[in-house]
């Protein structure tokens, strides 16, 4: 997937709070719906956009169906941000010394 879809997707903040809830430990849709404000077919609107997406995965067990993140595809975005942390991390330096200038006088 392009990075420009991977932003379309992470654009809405539901999928980000759904993203952001995965990182500790995977969990069931009954698991996201108690930490959102979405309901049970809106939770999974947004694991089927994410699981095509291959932002999460999906395993069956028992009754329940569990979702894990699944970071690779983020990589890509990642990978795109690169030359842009160079650009911040030059002006936050250029920050710095100004700020140890201003103290030293």
């Amino acid at each position: 997937m392009k990075p420009a879809n991977l932003f379309e997707i992470l654009s809405e903040p539901n999928r980000r709070t759904i993203l952001d809830a995965l990182r500790s430990k995977e969990r069931s849709v009954g698991e996201l719906v108690a930490l959102s404000s979405l309901s049970q077919p809106g939770i999974s609107k947004h694991l089927k956009i994410l699981r095509e997406a291959g932002l999460v995965s999906v395993r069956k067990d028992a009754q329940r169906h569990l979702y894990v993140l699944r970071a690779q595809p983020l990589m890509e975005i990642d990978h795109w941000l690169e030359p842009y942390r160079q650009f911040w991390s030059n002006k936050l330096d250029e920050l710095e010394r100004q700020l140890d200038e201003e103290e030293e006088m």
